[in-house]
């Protein structure tokens, strides 16, 4: 047996690990007829994309389920793949093009797209190789692309099937258009943000003058997009504006004569209760101009510059027309006063332009239809959301539902199957590629345009199961059992994915859902590059290993939807793994290479209780990450940050600290004795080892390959080591309680020596009064004290009383004294003590004052008043320490 390097280097080990997993063909999973499989789809990341910290615990929780459900022995598949992410590529792409001084109008479609795909297999797999180097035990022997040719089969059959049951229709509407990206995106593609901007008041001269008014006055934070208005609406109960319902006002600088009308959408209280309406450009006011009958001028072109409608503005970019406007009608008198105004403003969720309402020709999905099985779903309890509250806001979408805009004005992407012949007129929907018109032969051409990106992955848990086909694989695998994901792609994906699963595989796409939470930086800001305010999971596994940032974030998740990310917990996680290292070292040096494996044996009140803490532990961990044992239980479900305590716990204190301790005596003294005490701690450290896997693989692979088991423990891999069952049995009450007397005991005395600074080689004395069971208790723990804390005298007396200048404890139902006499000074020590205290005293005095001062709280940042009410708290436990000594020092 190699001894183990002194120093744990994740550096050199997690690669060579890795390719060892790949190398054994442990990621992979072929179908086992007559089981029940555990399969997870990863969300796929763009293959645009680089890991962020959202995707770094994302994944990492999906892995944690996925390797413990291996090791389970259930056949386990994780399914791995990248989308195509049109809006994204297609920037990237165009990026390139420009840097050599090219638009995509200059290279055409056909190449474009080629380009793309080049793209794509230069830079595509740089978030696979990230995924591997985290530790994800993905199937990437079968890694699925949303643009591969079985995949645009399932994405055409989709859409045709949508269009022949006319739930895929081509209309005009108000759609949300990037003049960036130059296409249309879906209302939950938009971003809004609060915007510090103005309102404009105008003033409308009327035609013809109304009961002595000449003019209305109209209030707008867009003044640019009058120059398509063609109504103005008022309230059909505002007093105000009654007599003026069906007059004719003149449209200022263009001079059109358009209508006022009376409408129940507007406000009377906005404004001034008179609304320019741009049926055009606003979806409110096209509602409003279908009503009313009011014409639709488009006076903005794709790339938001002012068209020919817009008479001498032609040609303006949207903000130049927007001052030119401003600029002219104060110079006409028609400018009548400018608030400030904080409002609302769509984003592209891309590239961050604002986003136009803009009139246009799209492909719209019915979703009302598709929607209703998917409401039932979760409500009958086949998909369930974890945390629960996420299953209101996913009604709350659901059931208010709008039309889905599909179309994009890409080239990259799913091009739309459907022809049209200038010839007949006739619009068709095919599966396969249309050269004629089925109906006059003539020549046909293609929808230039392509599917959201969105159309086609809410097709990813089948789809990549080999639907339209029924393979086996789809039968076998589908439904999936578990989806994690963001809360900000519930909507934009998940949901989706319910309505499409249910309408074409006939099944719901997963049974649970884990929206995970946020991941933000430390002052809890949106971690981003570009801001400034980004985290780099790779960094990190440089610094502290995969090991050390996967453990990490798990210490972190909570039921919180926000994480603020700390980076100490990582700097913990990767102590924990040095001291999970140094342990298990010990462990080895100690056992010899004569070590003969064999079951463990509870010979002492230590082996049984250690016995019994892995039992709960593995009961802690099986509840915390298996939804089935959690709802037996009666429980919640998926409890990362439980289970990854639970597991430091039990490793750093339980195992380390105290159990390794207790046995060292026993190691040293040889025979049987050392024998038994080896077995353990190998039995032990083995099952706790896999209870760590899913969560830190790299570390417990590497240190469980060396581990001396015997053949029905064995396995070529941890990774594929039997998941550990049965621990219960050893759970035994008795034990717990008498080594937390103990644990008590120790740390009592471990205290007195750290408080008076008496040396760990220097013997000392102790008093226990106790009688009964607890004295007996006592008695069967004596040697524990003294290999532990060093006492080397003990009394256990039921009548005893504290001796002069003694520190006291308590532990159960005994009290402890530990006579100071010839430990310390007496008289300096108390003066130290009586000196320390009253200078702790007059700051916490002090410091009380000012949190008790409403002035200072009022004016003082948060960062400030928390850091004082922590020095508060911190000088509250000095003064109570620095009391006790002085009462244990007292005559």
């Amino acid at each position: 047996m190699s001894e183990m390097p002194k120093a744990y280097d994740p550096e050199s080990v997690e690669a060579a690990i890795f390719a060892a997993w790949t190398e054994g063909g442990y990621f992979s999973q072929e179908v086992v007829p007559g089981t029940s499989p555990f399969t997870v789809v990863i969300p796929p990341p763009n293959v645009t994309g680089s890991l962020h910290m959202g995707h770094a615990l994302n994944n990492t929780i999906q892995d944690v389920l996925i390797r413990r459900s291996r090791m389970t022995g259930r056949p386990t598949r994780w399914v791995i793949g990248t989308d195509h992410a049109g809006i994204a590529t297609q920037n990237k792409v165009e990026q390139k093009l420009a840097a050599e001084g090219l638009s995509r109008y200059d290279v055409g479609r056909e190449r474009f797209v080629e380009l793309c795909w080049e793209w794509r297999a230069e830079h595509g797999s740089t978030i696979i190789g990230q995924l591997k180097a985290m530790g994800c035990s993905c199937d990437y022997a079968d890694e699925h692309f949303t643009m591969d040719e079985p995949y645009q089969r399932a994405v055409k059959r989709v859409f045709v099937q949508l269009f022949n049951e006319g739930l895929i229709y081509r209309g005009k509407r108000i759609i949300n258009w990037c003049p960036r990206c130059a296409t249309a995106l879906s209302d939950i593609e938009v971003e809004h943000e609060e915007i510090d901007g103005h309102l404009w008041h105008i003033r409308y001269p009327l035609k013809e003058a109304v009961a002595g008014r000449d003019s209305v006055v109209v209030a707008t934070t867009r003044p640019e997009t009058m120059l398509g208005d063609t109504c103005v609406a008022v309230h059909p109960d505002d007093d105000r504006y009654r007599d003026l319902v069906g007059a004719t006002v003149v449209l200022p600088l263009v001079g059109r004569e358009i209508p006022i009308v009376a409408d129940e959408y507007v406000d009377p209280a906005f404004g001034t209760g008179a609304v320019k309406v741009t049926p055009a450009h606003d979806p409110n006011d096209f509602e409003i101009g279908e009503r009313h009958g009011c014409a639709k001028i488009n006076v903005f072109a794709a790339d938001a510059t002012i068209t020919a409608e817009g008479g001498p503005y032609e040609g303006l970019d949207r903000y130049e027309a927007r001052e030119r406007i401003v600029a002219d009608l104060d110079a006409a008198g028609l400018l009548v006063k400018v608030d400030d105004h904080v409002h609302s403003v769509g984003h592209c969720y891309r590239c961050h332009t604002v986003v136009e309402p803009w009139l246009s020709d799209q492909w719209f999905v019915d979703m009302k239809p598709i929607a209703a099985p998917a409401i039932e779903c979760v409500r009958d309890g086949r998909v369930r959301f974890h945390p629960e509250r996420w299953e209101n806001v996913y009604f709350q979408w659901m059931e208010n539902i709008r039309d889905w805009c599909v179309s994009r004005q890409l080239w990259w992407g799913h091009q739309i199957p459907v022809y049209y012949c200038d010839a007949c007129g006739e619009m068709s929907a095919s599966e396969t590629d249309i050269i004629v018109c089925p109906t006059c032969g003539g020549r046909v051409r293609q929808d230039p345009d392509v599917l959201d990106t969105w159309f086609s992955s809410a097709l990813w848990p089948f789809a990549t199961l080999g639907w339209p086909d029924q393979t086996p694989e789809l039968e076998y695998f589908y439904p999936t059992n578990v989806l994690s994901t963001a809360r900000d792609i519930l909507f934009l994906w998940v949901a989706r994915m319910i309505m499409q699963g249910l309408k074409f595989a006939g099944d719901i796409p997963f049974s649970e859902v884990i929206i995970h939470p946020t991941v933000f930086n430390a002052e809890g800001k949106r971690m981003s590059k570009s801001l400034g305010t980004g985290v780099d999971p790779l960094d990190l596994m440089k610094h502290y290993g995969a090991d050390g940032m996967r453990f990490g974030l798990m210490l972190q998740t909570t039921g919180s939807q926000d994480i603020k990310f700390a980076e100490e917990k990582l700097a913990s996680s990767r102590n924990f793994a040095n001291k999970i290292w140094n342990a298990s070292r010990f462990v080895l040096m100690n056992i010899g290479d004569d070590f003969v494996p064999g079951p463990p044996a509870a010979d002492t009140v230590a082996d049984r209780w250690i016995l019994s803490r892995l039992g709960a532990l593995a009961e802690m961990v099986d509840l915390g990450l298996d939804v089935d044992a959690a709802r037996v239980a009666g429980t919640d479900a998926f409890q990362f940050g439980e289970v990854a305590r639970a597991l430091y716990d039990f490793f750093w204190n339980e195992f380390c600290d105290w159990y390794i301790e207790l046995a060292k005596g026993r190691l040293a003294a040889g025979g049987k004795t050392a024998l038994t005490a080896r077995r353990n701690l190998v039995f032990v450290l083995d099952r706790a080892l896999r209870l760590l896997h899913p969560m830190m693989p790299f570390i417990t692979e590497e240190i469980w390959r060396r581990l001396p088991l015997g053949p029905e423990d064995a396995a070529p891999s941890l990774m594929v080591a039997a998941w550990p069952t049965g621990l219960l049995t050893y759970h035994d009450e008795d034990a717990e309680v008498s080594m937390r007397v103990l644990q008590e005991l120790v740390t009592e005395v471990r205290a007195v020596r750290a408080r008076y600074a008496v040396p760990p080689k220097v013997q000392i004395s102790a008093i226990v009064r106790a009688s009964g069971a607890d004295a007996m208790l006592v008695e069967s723990q004596r040697h524990y004290l003294h290999e532990l804390a060093g006492v080397e005298k003990l009394t256990i007396d039921a009548a005893a009383t504290k001796p002069p200048h003694a520190a006291v404890g308590v532990a159960g139902g005994a009290e402890i004294f530990v006579p100071l006499e010839g430990l310390v000074d007496i008289a300096a020590e108390r003066a130290r003590a009586t000196k320390e205290l009253v200078r702790a005293q007059g700051d916490l005095d002090r410091l009380t004052k000012k949190l008790g001062n409403e002035g200072f709280l009022a004016k003082a940042a948060t960062e400030v008043i928390e850091k004082d009410r922590a020095k508060a708290t911190e000088l509250t436990a000095q003064v109570a320490t620095l009391a006790e000594q002085i009462a244990d020092l007292a005559d």
